[in-house]
């Protein structure tokens, strides 16, 4: 761990940036190198939407729809009302200012989820406008791209991930109006045509934001709540669309969609490893259904505790997609709950307030990490959608994540905290080989140690390699992802019998020197 150190004592006072990289020593003298855009990409995500900033939702933002034409629901209503130019930069101007951005870094927020449509890349490529319902409105969305990349790179300020969402393809590929247009009857899998020219837009985004040098983008999100005819149709686009964005450049984490079907779309990328990381993003809601709507609020709280339940799906498919360097997040949710659900409870802020803590209890034990839906809205006081008004209301907490302690990340840097990783090792590895050994089978309890020091070291190097301007540091969050990446790099066999005491050994490596961080 010393040259760990050494190396963070250079870099101490500044942020360490994308081409930046320090190496981490095992006891075997293994040096494996990390980034500051490996930290962002794996590190746990706790984050908010930024919705209704570019692609529109009336429910949320009601003023830029005034001039709107009929129906008045989508972004194509607006760009075909009058002065669409000018309300749409109005309203990008002034929804999220330098203000919010403080805000949710205060909050110890370190990722958001930035929905927006292919229209408004046309600044950046104007053929991604060609042949679709956009096709003559150039001149009132070429202003969105400079925006969206001054979005990243204010975040990047303040060392915030962003996970930028192509919540709008062409064609529609759902039939809500967040998808851009106000159709009933969406026409993305209906037309080849839609399918190939959303895979060039995710290829001119993709080169688009290479020539930015930006190290905190987390991943590109290919489709917002897909609804294909089929399971087929839409794992034969993920194919096709993930092979030709990793032609490109198999170091953007690429986040997909999973239609509220985790196993099957677990296994279908577990049976289809991409070459780089695939991330599915699961959205969660217990207000719309008729058994939501029957559920008390203590049963939805009791369910999301349940480690048989959701939390049970979720960890199951994070464990499946780890093994092969994906992992899943909750791309949306909130404290929202039908009125229903409510009934006879004279507090619901209360309530709220312990099923919001229930999810992210839920999310810390299941997955990679979560983005709240979402960030405000016009109208203030909704304390379940609005996490302004959540948080003003007491229902989310005032903060999230460990607090950065530059005193303590100090101490770190300076000191070694070897003898310390080392006796954490020995009594893991004593644990382990105790509990194993009293089954009958084959096992390499080596590996299981080897793991926790490289658990150990990663987890250190996440910690001092926070931008010195977060408020939190990070956290390993793709455990699986995470191992399997460090196994290929040791060249590990990740199919081998033995392979998981590896994995178990990074991450309670990787707890251990969180442990130790927090209590020092």
């Amino acid at each position: 761990m010393h040259k760990l150190l050494s190396k963070l004592d250079s870099i101490k006072g500044r942020g360490p940036h994308a081409g930046d990289s320090v190496t981490s020593n095992s006891t075997t003298d293994e040096t494996l190198p990390i980034n500051q855009a490996d930290v962002y990409k794996y590190r746990r995500h706790r984050g908010v939407n930024l919705g209704s900033w570019f692609v529109l939702e009336r429910w949320i933002t009601e003023s830029p729809f005034k001039y709107a034409a009929s129906p008045a629901q989508s972004d194509l209503d607006i760009a075909r009302g009058s002065d669409a130019k000018q309300v749409l930069e109005a309203h990008w101007d002034t929804w999220i200012t330098d203000e919010d951005w403080t805000w949710i870094s205060k909050m110890g927020l370190n990722a958001v989820r930035i929905p927006i449509g292919y229209y408004h890349l046309c600044g950046a490529d104007r053929r991604v406008l060609d042949g679709t319902d956009f096709a003559n409105y150039h001149e009132v969305y070429e202003g969105a791209w400079s925006r969206i990349i001054g979005a990243c790179t204010k975040a990047e300020s303040l060392g915030i991930g962003v996970l930028l969402d192509l919540h709008a393809a062409p064609g529609g590929q759902n039939a809500s109006s967040h998808s851009g247009i106000s159709d009933p009857h969406p026409n993305f899998f209906a037309h080849t045509h839609n399918q190939r020219n959303t895979i060039y837009i995710l290829k001119s985004l993709l080169q688009s934001l290479s020539s930015h040098n930006l190290s905190n983008i987390i991943g590109i999100e290919l489709l917002n709540e897909p609804d294909p005819p089929s399971d087929t149709a839409l794992t034969k686009w993920y194919t096709r669309a993930i092979s030709e964005l990793q032609s490109l450049n198999t170091d953007m984490p690429l986040y997909l969609g999973e239609c509220w079907r985790t196993g099957v779309y677990a296994e279908y990328l577990a049976n289809h490893p991409p070459l780089g990381m695939a991330v599915l993003d699961h959205h969660l809601y217990r207000c719309f259904t008729a058994e939501d709507i029957r559920t008390s609020v203590d049963d939805h709280i009791r369910a999301m505790d349940d480690p048989n339940g959701i939390s049970h799906v979720l960890s199951s498919a994070s464990e499946k997609v780890g093994r092969v360097g994906g992992g899943l997040v909750v791309g949306e949710w909130s404290g929202a709950l039908n009125p229903g659900s409510l009934a006879g409870i004279s507090n619901e802020n209360e309530k709220k307030k312990a099923y919001v803590a229930a999810q992210l209890r839920m999310f810390d034990r299941s997955c990679g990490g979560w983005f709240f839906w979402t960030y405000k809205k016009e109208m203030v006081g909704d304390t379940g959608w609005s996490l302004r008004d959540s948080e003003g209301a007491g229902v989310f907490p005032s903060f999230v994540g460990i607090p950065r302690d530059e005193p303590r990340i100090n101490q770190v840097i300076h000191t070694s905290r070897t003898s310390e990783r080392d006796l954490a090792h020995d009594q893991a590895l004593a644990a382990h080989t105790q509990f194993w050994d009293q089954y009958t089978g084959s096992y390499d309890h080596s590996l299981f140690g080897r793991g926790f020091i490289l658990g150990w070291n990663d987890a250190y190097h996440f910690i001092c390699f926070t931008p010195a301007s977060s408020q939190t540091v990070s956290e390993i969050g793709f455990f699986g992802a995470w191992a399997t990446r460090r196994a290929r790099e040791l060249n590990l066999d990740v199919k081998g019998k033995h392979y998981w005491e590896f994995e178990h050994g990074i991450k309670q490596g990787c707890s251990a020197a969180l442990n130790d961080y927090k209590t020092m």
